[in-house]
């Protein structure tokens, strides 16, 4: 069953189980889906699904930050538990041991030298471990394995 597949029955679960929380999520999450079929005239695979997902989680996070800082506990929580939602439809994450390993191999294959070469660097990372890690961690290992 492909990774949409187990979106859509999932939302079918929620509406059976009146989960409100995670039924709006996962709503969110297919209309995301749908606009990016629709914008790209594309199939999605679950590889962009998991891109997709990628973003969203990466938006609520920034949403959680500003409400915080707003002094909103109630919309942070919110966004909270639509992240949890979200996350479930991640692959396991890479730690951070394995992503270092992973960027200095790519470093090195590709001779990268200073921060000049970050650009060159974060394409074929990005390539390599889409969906398996953390961006955000990705791009501060690459800034260190450049730097040193």
């Amino acid at each position: 069953m492909s990774l949409k597949d187990q979106v859509t029955e999932d939302m079918k679960n929620a509406m059976r189980a009146r989960d409100s929380v995670r039924l709006g999520t996962i709503r969110l999450l297919l209309s995301a889906v749908k606009q990016k079929e629709v914008d790209e005239r594309v199939v999605v695979d679950d590889l962009m699904l998991v891109g997709i997902v990628d973003k969203l989680i990466k938006q609520r996070k920034d949403s959680v930050a500003a409400y915080l800082q707003a002094q909103r506990q109630d919309l942070a929580d919110k966004e909270s538990d639509e992240i949890k939602v979200l996350e479930a439809y991640l692959p396991q994450r890479m730690g951070s041991k394995e992503i270092t390993a992973a960027v200095a191999a790519i470093v090195s294959a590709l001779g990268a030298k200073g921060p000049g070469d970050m650009g060159k660097v974060m394409a074929a990372v990005k390539s390599k471990l889409a969906g398996k890690a953390d961006m955000t961690l990705v791009s501060q290992a690459v800034k260190t394995a450049l730097a040193g």
